[in-house]
């Protein structure tokens, strides 16, 4: 069939697209975005009325993808890194489910954090969780392991998990694409308890999860991904897991490795190809890209007392993206990192665009706020979060989806009054709501600040579920009405915003503030400019 120029994110969008997908569930969240709007983007599935609509939050994503494979269709569900922390309730539990119809879950990992907060490993919650996790080298491979990752999920009755980072999201490559499959028709599973994990159930499928783990391991040593290169110079075994292949093979032109090599993109482990080269090798180094969970197993399991090089001892980094350059370092090899950049160029730290109404908002807060001194403002993750730098440092925290209000909530508990929290209009609805629900209940003394832009900004102007519902969200959880309070965030506005935010700190309760303006970035998105019009917004 034909070549594609794809990113890592486009290809496997669509390798499962090609292999049969019905429907694709997620939340915005870099760098997985681009999977969503890939499908969205595509004609096929508009004409073959494949699901491609935006999720709430990466929970109620990782919970309608399961509903799909339970009616026996192939579903897929995508998230940045942390997302997978907020769908871990039924990732977690899909495990002891097994799947109806095949079921991947895309796991996008920011090492480096170049727009996250931490560099966690999603591979540790595929061990976790018992299955499989497949982790492509290249935007070829990504498209195949989503490809013919719905088969395994199948064939195992299992989730599949799908591991990918950065670099390989967001770089291009030409992908060779298979014949395309049609959709599985519906059907219902033979078990009807199946998805019923009361615990005489559970139990009974937690034993069937256990059980299968040797044919898991066993597809692994079969898999086509998972590969073996005998080398001639013993003294040293190579194990380079995913894209850590290539960083590997840019500094190794082909034949001129001497080492015995394990190319890595299936797990579980497969254990015999490791005591291959546990049982022939004087000591192995470890390469892979995020936390050394492979370079930990082999720790804990060999019994032969192999020395294990990698990143415990520091001869990789342990922190921060790896790079072709730092395992040159690891093998004595000339470091090919280029110049230093010169002093002349002065590092920019990212700014709020211009005529954002975030600003104007953060002068009005910092004003209001005067009689009351710094350290109570609450943000959650969003553009706004650059309230934190000069000019604005208007913000004392940034920790997770939706943590702005509940934080606010139990620094007020403590005694801290009034607090504040600042949250976006689309992380309220992925979020937010439960916890301005504990405040209502409580009646808090918080002010909560939904700035309002009409969409999901920072991941590049997703749809809202916000959008024309903040009012009647907020009312039908209890806040009262008299004390939300809208406005436009404008220069000529803002003595009316400072007062404002001035007579709602001053009250004793639970209080919302919506500064309500368009995102400066999707004006040119004239689908939403019309609706916006239409709703009066």
């Amino acid at each position: 069939m034909d070549r594609l120029l794809l990113l890592g994110d486009e290809a496997i969008a669509q390798g499962a697209l090609d292999g049969g997908m019905s429907g694709v569930y997620a939340y915005p969240g870099t760098p997985s975005t681009e999977i969503t709007e890939y499908v969205q983007a595509s004609n096929f599935a508009k004409e073959n009325n494949i699901h491609r609509q935006w999720s709430a939050n990466e929970k109620t994503a990782m919970e309608a993808a399961l509903g799909m494979s339970y009616a026996g269709k192939r579903a897929m569900v995508c998230m940045k890194h942390v997302g997978l922390n907020v769908a871990a309730d039924p990732f977690v539990n899909s495990a002891i489910t097994g799947v109806n119809g095949g079921l991947l879950i895309v796991s996008a990992d920011d090492p480096s954090m170049h727009s996250s907060q931490n560099e966690q490993d999603s591979r540790f919650y595929g061990d976790f969780a018992k299955i499989p996790i497949l982790e492509p080298s290249n935007q070829q491979e990504a498209y195949e392991m989503a490809y013919h990752g719905f088969e395994l999920s199948e064939k195992l009755k299992t989730p599949v998990l799908i591991r990918i980072t950065t670099r390989l999201a967001h770089s291009r490559s030409g992908v060779a694409r298979l014949e395309q499959k049609n959709q599985n028709e519906k059907r219902i599973p033979a078990n009807l308890h199946q998805f019923v994990l009361l615990p005489v159930f559970a139990r009974q499928n937690y034993e069937g999860l256990l059980n299968s783990q040797p044919q898991m391991e066993q597809a692994a040593a079969d898999s086509q991904y998972n590969r073996y290169f005998d080398g001639e110079d013993k003294s040293l075994g190579i194990i380079a897991a995913g894209i850590a292949y290539n960083y590997l093979m840019e500094n190794f032109q082909e034949g001129s490795l001497r080492h015995p090599l394990l190319k890595l993109s299936q797990y579980p482990l497969p254990h015999a190809l490791i005591n291959k080269m546990l049982d022939g090798c004087e000591r192995v180094m470890v390469i892979e890209e995020g936390y050394p969970i492979v370079e930990e197993h082999l720790k804990g399991y060999q019994e032969k007392g192999t020395p294990i090089t990698g990143k415990l001892d520091g001869t990789l980094p342990r922190t921060g993206e790896l790079n072709p350059n730092h395992v040159a370092r690891a093998f004595g090899l000339p470091d090919r990192k280029g110049q230093a950049i010169p002093n002349v160029v002065k590092t920019r730290p990212p700014a709020m665009c211009q005529g954002c109404g975030h600003i104007e908002a953060y002068n009005a807060l910092n004003t209001a706020l005067q009689d009351y001194g710094k350290g109570r403002v609450f943000s959650d993750i969003g553009c706004y979060t650059l309230g934190a730098l000069p000019p604005f440092e208007a913000i004392n925290s940034c920790v997770d989806m939706g943590a702005s209000i509940t934080m606010a909530k139990g620094a007020a508990d403590a005694g801290l009054i009034p607090a504040v929290a600042v949250i976006g209009d689309s992380t309220f609805t992925h979020s937010g709501m439960t916890g301005l629900l504990d405040c209502v209940i409580e009646k808090s003394p918080i002010t909560v600040i939904i700035s309002d832009n009409f969409t999901t900004a920072m991941t590049g102007g997703q749809d809202s579920h916000a959008l024309g519902r903040l009012e009647k969200i907020c009312e039908g959880l209890g806040v009262e009405k008299e004390h939300i309070r809208v406005f436009k965030p404008t220069k000529k506005n803002i003595d009316e915003m400072t007062d404002i935010m001035r007579e709602e700190l001053a009250y004793k309760g639970v209080s919302v503030i919506i500064p309500r303006r368009q995102c400066v970035q999707t004006m040119k998105n004239k689908k939403l400019v019309e609706k916006v019009k239409e709703m009066g917004l």
